[in-house]
């Protein structure tokens, strides 16, 4: 029943009149007592607990931010002050946008009332504004049907839009400014929401008429095993950690750890084909997050898929460091990584020539590496594969918010001292920028509803981040987010070695996803006009994860591929797109086909640590996926940091 109908139809009372008689006082009395609902000692006993509970960690809490109120964040809340401070002053000196944008926001917040006193009175109404295609904040029918909670909704979106309008409408804004104002004045909007709020959540009303109080006690629990999990922080817990266990079931592919330094264990899995193709493929994966993504389970695999299809595969696994690795740069990366691994794979198969793969930052580290070959004149390299690998760092998305001369100055100030960057800083940077997929849908559904989250494998990856080390955050960020040092052929310098693109001859397949907000395909594109040799530039659908682990068997979200013309512009993407063709399904086997023309003829099939007609092989140091990839990102340093600062 909506409110508008609740309560009508019921007649009145004189004034005094009770509407009761002796007998129905006695009846109604004896009904109360029958339907009040009993003493539960256990029920109590939980409250309690919890209560006591709530106390302690709140206090945990407290202490965790005010023991240290200079604790560093990501959020550079100076820097955020200046910002808005100087988009107040630039609105004030052009009232007439305020004036403009709020004309049209008092239209169309009396269009609504008018919509929705027409519902009241029983007459159609078509509504004022609609959520996005996606928003799946008010996907619950009542938000809709119900007249109170619809207008909740729309007036929300109304306001929403106004803001949002009125921080667009100001131009003349510093850039980097702007930036941060809209990227922030979202954050708020979509914190402000009013699904994210018991009382003006219908689905959360409901539950808990429904299981009489039951699902906000077991939110609270949820919401205190959070902020203990997150040692004096809130970790919000997007999966069911507990239903996943590295080696069982994720990064389950068969194999052996055949090489290890300080910053790398190198994976090689056992064949699945009696004969294989004789070049064997090197995985390079990001290192902010674990390698197995690309391993998650059988149905997803893409590791376990290119063993399938008779390649030899080699994947790094990166060490999670902690203050040992401080001093450990781009270059050591470079050196102990994929150069390491390249000596060590020739040992392990008998053949120099070996194909390379690069994700993300992987794929960063990959281009870096073949330019560094090509300048000593190592052609070992068949052929590279760039997964959402960022070339030209001039729009590289919301990620700028958090990446500028004075942040990179704290963000060094930081890791000097501790040696690393903390894993929840990247985990949280990134959450932000889906804050309603991976912050407020959880806190509803962990919290409001207190329901458990769903066991989600790419999920459980997600939390499982990873430290940086000093030395290599601070290169990476000035060489390649500041500075742009692909674009500028010569300028960056790896181990004494200028870096050109230009300078690479090796044929690149390099895959950008239409959907990704971490590396904008727009971004990636330039690999078509940065390297030397032959690219073949494809386009998938989806996002940065999901449209990169895209198992050819769901058959999902399709992919572009299109004509190289060297005469355009590096700048024109959108040319590109326009003249692309688009195919269904992964574009795993459109790579596979091109990656296997560099791949040599057929040998016998290798086993880890077996001998090959080349030579012994390699020992097994432990079977996959090892150690390294095991190693948490508990911040014991911080832990130890809090503990010398308590009273006491």
């Amino acid at each position: 029943m909506s409110v508008a109908q609740n309560g009508q139809n019921k007649p009145a009372m004189a004034q005094g009149e009770t509407g009761r008689t002796p007998d129905k006082d006695a009846k109604n009395q004896a009904a109360s007592a029958d339907t009040w609902p009993a003493f539960d000692p256990a029920l109590f006993d939980k409250w309690s607990g919890l209560a006591e509970r709530s106390q302690k960690i709140m206090a945990e809490f407290m202490a965790h931010h005010f023991a240290d109120p200079s604790a560093f964040q990501l959020i550079d809340h100076d820097e955020l002050t200046q910002a808005f401070a100087a988009f107040n002053q630039k609105l004030l000196e052009h009232p007439e946008r305020l004036i403009e944008t709020q004309i049209g926001f008092m239209q169309q917040s009396f269009d609504l009332w008018q919509s929705t006193v027409n519902r009241m009175l029983g007459q159609p109404a078509a509504p004022v504004i609609a959520p996005e295609p996606g928003d799946r904040r008010f996907k619950d029918k009542a938000w809709s049907d119900e007249i109170v909670f619809d207008y909740l909704k729309q007036s929300y979106l109304l306001t929403s839009r106004w803001i949002r309008e009125t921080v667009a409408s100001v131009n003349d804004l510093d850039p980097a400014a702007k930036a941060k104002v809209e990227f922030y004045t979202r954050q708020y909007l979509s914190a402000a929401a009013p699904s994210n709020f018991a009382l003006t959540n219908p689905e959360v009303m409901r539950r808990a008429e429904a299981t009489d109080g039951e699902s906000l006690l077991e939110g609270l629990e949820h919401l205190l095993s959070d902020l203990e999990q997150g040692r004096g922080r809130l970790k919000i817990s997007m999966t069911q950690e507990r239903a996943f266990q590295v080696g069982k079931n994720v990064a389950a592919a068969p194999g052996q750890v055949v090489f290890e330094n300080e910053l790398m264990q190198l994976i090689q899995y056992e064949p699945a084909t009696k004969s294989v193709f004789d070049v064997p493929l090197l995985i390079i994966p990001p290192w902010i997050n674990k390698f197995y993504v690309l391993d998650l389970q059988a149905k997803n695999s893409f590791v376990q898929w290119l063993v399938s299809q008779g390649h030899t595969i080699f994947v790094i696994s990166w060490a999670n460091p902690d203050e040992r690795h401080k001093d450990f740069g781009f270059d050591d990366y470079m050196r102990l990584g994929p150069l390491a691994a390249m000596a060590a794979i020739e040992t392990a198969t008998g053949t120099s020539k070996v194909n390379l793969l690069g994700f993300c930052i992987g794929g960063i580290l990959l281009s870096t590496t073949l330019a560094y070959l090509a300048q000593h004149g190592d052609q070992r390299v068949q052929s590279a594969t760039l997964l959402a690998t960022l070339i030209d760092f001039r729009d590289v998305g919301e990620i700028s918010v958090f990446v500028d001369e004075k942040q990179l100055e704290r963000i060094e100030d930081h890791v000097a001292e501790h040696g690393y960057l903390e894993g929840h800083h990247m985990a949280d940077m990134f959450s932000m920028m889906r804050e309603n997929d991976l912050i407020w849908s959880f806190v509803v559904n962990n919290y409001l509803l207190g329901r458990q989250p769903m066991p989600f494998d790419l999920l459980y990856w997600n939390g499982d981040s990873t430290r940086l080390p000093a030395r290599m955050l601070v290169d990476y960020l000035r060489q390649f987010y500041l500075d742009n040092g692909f674009m500028q052929p010569g300028t960056l310098t790896i181990d004494n070695t200028p870096i050109d693109l230009g300078q690479v001859k090796t044929p690149v397949y390099a895959l950008a996803t239409k959907d990704d907000h971490i590396a904008p395909w727009q971004s990636c594109y330039p690999a078509l006009h940065q390297f030397g040799g032959p690219v073949q530039f494809t386009l998938g659908g989806s996002g940065h994860i999901a449209g990169i682990v895209n198992h050819p068997k769901r058959g999902k979200y399709g992919f572009w591929t299109g004509v190289h013309d060297e005469s355009a512009p590096a700048d024109d993407a959108a040319a590109w797109f326009a003249h692309a063709t688009q195919h269904d399904g992964s574009w795993w086997p459109h790579w596979l086909a091109w990656l296997d023309a560099y791949s040599g003829g057929q040998v016998p099939a290798r086993m880890p640590g077996k001998p090959h007609a080349g030579g012994p092989g390699l020992t097994p140091i432990e079977p996959a996926p090892g150690r390294y990839v095991r190693v948490k990102s508990a911040d014991l340093a911080e832990q130890v940091s809090l503990a010398s600062k308590q009273p006491g």
